[in-house]
């Protein structure tokens, strides 16, 4: 089997998630390549290095132009703040490497473009991580609604609330809290949150044609994690938007980090002409289903758990015996598995950097409404 060498450029939460999975895949799933993981890089030659040790990385280095220099890499792994998106990945796919990129994709559009246009340019397969496309019972979701099962869709709402910035004493910047920072992060929740919703939507719904967007900044000044000095929050703490898809159908999307008492309640519905089915971050393993033609007398919601064997359920014959369910770390691992095997057929694999670059539209679509108080088209692709 060929060898594939991984650099990992970033060792904080994403880091971690990655290189778990470039661990375990090759545990669970029949790999064409044989995952190398050869040098990991971080800004804090200490810590890189205790990194590299407990994930089993053969070296670290603090710079990551060194690492994409080196020509025994083969993959770049980009786990770092959004600002660094751009210029570590166009520098990888210059010098030949294919390349896996955390969301969301860039900055903003233009970053995003060069960033597209520079991976297409070098004909390296490359892949942005949008993970929640991988956990099984979100890919189920995607057959069932492929399948038309679903008929004519009419609705598609989301939400993904969160509670951690509450505090005005949190500060923005640094190491913790580059969310916070516009500078870092390119915006707030849009960006970090959202981003996640719309990759999901667009996949399981298609096209997002035009949205109505309203933002707020609740804590508008925050001190800076690394000066100590008070500034201007710049980011959105809050982001609703509705939108109309392609298809006819109407969005409705809500984003916050100050909804006291959720640490990450991500769930989406989708409501059509047959049926409807929901899916709850915090139960993922189940797909709520709903059923028209349902016999009437036993006719209402059910709950799908979604571990079975036999190909009926997305990825689970890798995994336990029926009944055991796979979680949040294992969708990382779907997606490397998926990658390889589409890197080695020579096809793409979902999202890379192009489908990501609509996200990023449709994210400065919802930007604009919300600055404007208008409805915004999304810029076609």
């Amino acid at each position: 089997m060929k060898t594939l060498n991984v650099g990992l450029i970033g060792y904080g939460f994403m880091g971690r998630a990655h290189a778990n999975a470039w661990s375990q895949a090759g545990h669970f799933f029949d790999l064409p390549y044989e995952p190398v993981l050869k040098v990991a890089c971080g800004r804090q030659a200490a810590a890189v290095e205790a990194f590299a040790r407990r994930w089993g990385f053969e070296s670290a280095v603090t710079d990551w132009r060194e690492l994409v220099a080196r020509p025994d890499v083969d993959l770049v792994d980009i786990c770092v703040p959004n600002d660094l998106h751009a210029e570590i990945a166009i520098a990888a796919a210059a010098a030949g490497k294919w390349v896996i990129c955390e969301k969301p994709l860039a900055l903003d559009v233009a970053q995003g473009e060069a960033m597209t246009a520079a991976v297409e340019a070098a004909g390296v397969p490359n892949l942005v991580s949008f993970n929640y496309r991988r956990i099984p019972a979100v890919t189920l979701a995607r057959q069932l609604i492929a399948e038309g099962r679903l008929g004519r869709v009419y609705h598609y709402r989301a939400n993904f609330l969160q509670d951690w910035t509450i505090s005005p004493e949190v500060p923005q910047g640094g190491a913790a809290t580059w969310r916070l920072e516009a500078a870092k992060a390119g915006s707030g929740v849009t960006g970090d949150l959202l981003a996640h919703c719309i990759d999901t939507a667009l996949w399981l719904n298609g096209p997002i044609a035009s949205v109505n967007a309203l933002t707020e900044t609740f804590v508008t000044e925050r001190r800076h994690a690394e000066t100590g000095e008070l500034a201007p929050v710049e980011i959105d703490d809050a982001c609703t938007f509705f939108c109309r898809f392609a298809n006819g159908s109407l969005g409705n999307f809500e984003a916050t980090r100050y909804a006291r008492g959720h640490k990450a309640l991500y769930t989406f519905e989708v409501n059509g002409e047959h049926a409807s089915l929901r899916w709850d971050l915090s139960d993922l393993h189940r797909l709520a289903w709903f059923e028209h033609g349902d016999e009437g007398r036993v006719r209402g919601w059910r709950s799908v758990h979604v571990t079975d064997h036999g190909g009926q359920q997305p990825y689970m014959d890798h995994w336990w015996v029926p009944g055991l369910a796979v979680g949040y770390a294992e969708s990382f691992v779907h997606q490397l598995a998926d990658f390889l095997a589409a890197a080695a057929a020579g096809r793409p694999c979902g999202p890379d950097f192009r489908a990501a670059l609509e996200t990023q539209r449709v994210c400065a679509a919802v930007l604009a409404s919300a600055r404007s108080g208008r409805w915004v088209a999304v810029a076609p692709g």
